[in-house]
């Protein structure tokens, strides 16, 4: 049996429960994962962005505040708890009318806008059907939008990350870049 016939896919149903959801969004998670470094030079004013699998608004809240008055941003996550999370902090940040929030399904992110960049942090590992997750993710891009893929050092094996890769790319995403990012791995991608 070749190796290629015995990975283990990409993805799983582990989901990050919204009663964890306090550490998601700390001033020392800012320290080693700073949103606006990490997004500095890919969202822009009047972007429309998304933020998939955005827990508490860790990212969406940054992102709120890059696109301007004029931009959007959709917050995808699998539980209502962590968007109602998610709306009371952009309610007292005075970003809500910036943010719209759609709860997905366990196996689909749903219709979304055609989006000039989206964000995948540490979430697709969670993800059960990797392939149709990316399938989905590149129709929502418009051409030449970008994505950043970034997944957990040592929870995601590298093996598992290319493979999650490749499955981009099948989607008609191309990697551009390699950012370096703090405890992680992770590859820019652009919509073909």
């Amino acid at each position: 049996m070749s190796d290629s016939a015995r990975r283990e896919p990409p993805g799983g149903s582990d989901v990050c429960s919204a009663k964890h959801a306090g550490w998601l969004a700390t001033p020392l998670r800012r320290l080693v994962s700073d949103p606006k470094r990490i997004l500095r030079g890919l969202v822009a004013e009047g972007d429309h962005a998304l933020d998939l699998g955005c827990g508490p608004g860790f990212f969406t809240l940054p992102m709120a505040e890059m696109v301007g008055a004029a931009g959007t941003v959709t917050a995808v996550d699998l539980q209502a708890e962590m968007l109602e999370m998610l709306k009371k902090r952009a309610e007292r940040r005075g970003l809500a009318a910036r943010i719209r929030l759609q709860r997905c399904a366990a196996d689909s992110i749903g219709e979304i806008e055609a989006a000039d960049f989206a964000l995948a942090f540490h979430m697709v590992h969670e993800v059960p059907d990797v392939a149709r997750f990316m399938s989905e993710v590149a129709a929502s891009l418009k051409t030449g939008a970008r994505l950043l893929l970034v997944e957990p050092k040592g929870h995601v094996s590298p093996d598992a990350f290319e493979q999650t890769e490749a499955l981009a790319v099948a989607a008609g995403m191309m990697p551009v870049s390699r950012p370096s990012i703090r405890f992680s791995l992770s590859v820019l991608f652009e919509r073909v």
